[in-house]
Formats: C-alpha cells, sequence, structure tokens
C-alpha cells in the first residue's frame, strides 16, 4: 500500500539540546553548530529561507545563500531591485531558517535588516568567479522575461562589454545583513518532544535563553 503525506514520519534520535551545554553567546553556539554541519559534509549547510513580507503583510519566502556571519549578524548578496530587495527596503525586517536534516537540526532567526557596507560589498563581488560577476549585469533579477535567449543574447553582450576589462559590481547589487533579536535553536528529539531554545536580545552584550515547549 502506498505511503500519504500523512504518513510520512521519521524519530528524532541522534542528540539533545541543554541550557548547561549550549554558549551564553547565540552566534558563538551558532558557530558550533555550522561548524558541525560542515565536518558532517552536509550540501550547502549554509543554505538558508529567507522569509519577508510586504508593507501590507504579504509574506514571501525562498532559498538564499549565507556568506558572512559575525557578532553582527547574518549576511547575504542580492540584487536590490529584486522582490525580496525592493521588500526589505519597504520592510526591513526578515526571519531566516537553517535547516539540517541530517544533524536533525533547525536555526531561526528574526530580525531588523541593513545593507552592509560597500567595502564589503565589493570585498565579495569581487572574490566571485567571472561567470556569477556577469550573471548579476545579466539578471534584472524578478522580471518577467520573453525567453531563456534573452538571458543568453544579455550575456555575450557583456561578455562582449568586460572582455579586457574588470567587471565591476553592479551599484544595484550588494549585501543585506539580519541583525538578529531572536535566535531559536531546534534539536529534534523521540516523540516529537524536541528541545528548544531560544536567546533573546536583551542589549548588544546580553542574551537571555528560555526552553520553549515543542
Amino acid at each position: 500500500m502506498d505511503k500519504t503525506v500523512a504518513d510520512l514520519r521519521k524519530d528524532y534520535t541522534l542528540e539533545g539540546l541543554s541550557e548547561l551545554e549550549v554558549d551564553l553567546n547565540p552566534f558563538m553556539q551558532f558557530k558550533k553548530w555550522f561548524d558541525q554541519a560542515l565536518a558532517a559534509q552536509l550540501t550547502e549547510p549554509n543554505a538558508m529561507t529567507i522569509a519577508t513580507a510586504t508593507l501590507d503583510g504579504k509574506p514571501l519566502a525562498r532559498m538564499v545563500l549565507l556568506k558572512d556571519f559575525d557578532q553582527r549578524g547574518f549576511a547575504f548578496f542580492t540584487n536590490y531591485n529584486s522582490h525580496k530587495g525592493q521588500e526589505l527596503a519597504e520592510n526591513p525586517q526578515a526571519a531566516l531558517v537553517f535547516w539540517w536534516a541530517e544533524l536533525e537540526r533547525q536555526v531561526r532567526i528574526s530580525g531588523y535588516v541593513e545593507k552592509v557596507s560597500e567595502t564589503e560589498s565589493d570585498q565579495y563581488f569581487n572574490s566571485r568567479p567571472a561567470s556569477s560577476r556577469l550573471g548579476a549585469w545579466v539578471s534584472n533579477q524578478s522580471e518577467v522575461i520573453e525567453s531563456r535567449e534573452v538571458l543568453e543574447e544579455r550575456l555575450q553582450e557583456f561578455k562582449s562589454k568586460y572582455e579586457n576589462e574588470e567587471i565591476s559590481r553592479p551599484p544595484h547589487w550588494g549585501g543585506l545583513r539580519v541583525i538578529p533579536t531572536k535566535i531559536e535553536f531546534w534539536q529534534g528529539r523521540p516523540s516529537r518532544l524536541h528541545d528548544r531554545l531560544l536567546y533573546s536580545r536583551l542589549d548588544n552584550c546580553t542574551w537571555k535563553i528560555e526552553r520553549l515547549s515543542p
């Protein structure tokens, strides 16, 4: 008999998550988990869902790649004219979700968003392969196009334009940083009684840790 969607289930048994073991600093706790995801050789452990909302409250979500994190927050790069770029310009709040299935772990982050510095955007842009730098010029992200050929033709145009010169960063392309006010670490446990520890920012240096019911 074929399984239905409702029949799909998995009991989580790998590890627990204790208040006595986590770092008091959520960024250090994230680094610990992220390093473990790297060590486990997960596919794109820096992949994350980012959810935004329009001014009238319509939510949208998509996958992006984390490209930097430190005590300031979690940074990714995008076309500022894209749907998410426009939404964040109007309503600079976002939520992130990391899902590391093989480790039975999830991290949820919410906070406000600001652009990274021009220097940071330039540094990351210049570190990208030439094909990716050209792609930032080619794609008017989120706009309707007639066909794939539109992209191929624009790619050839920009290849010719930058054939003998450095590929500069488009003014509409750069980094955004999510500055968290809350970070939740979720560890799957048996019987759906998962461990959930929520860090809430009290000030720039202090976080409150609370256990949430699963």
